[in-house]
């Protein structure tokens, strides 16, 4: 069982890096968007898709922390 705990928690951790990279990444590309837009719609588009960014982050890190939680309420002779 400790060596499943392991694997998972490993998992999630790959998981959260990776989300935090590529979501800095679309962050960053969204603000430029927002900053240089040709059209106030564009502008607009740009600002709600840095809130999904934000918020699809937030949702992964929660997701982990739930994980952890369930991981931790498993008895440790089961398995």
């Amino acid at each position: 069982m400790p060596e499943l705990v392991a694997l998972i928690n490993s998992w999630v951790l790959l998981g959260q890096e990776l989300i935090a990279s590529l979501g800095t990444l679309a962050f960053v590309c969204a603000f430029v968007w927002r900053v240089v837009a040709p059209s106030p719609h564009s502008a607009l588009e740009a600002q709600r898709w840095l809130g999904r960014i934000a918020l699809g982050t937030l949702g992964v890190e929660l997701a982990g922390v739930l994980t952890h939680v369930l991981l931790s309420a498993v008895p440790h002779g089961a398995g």
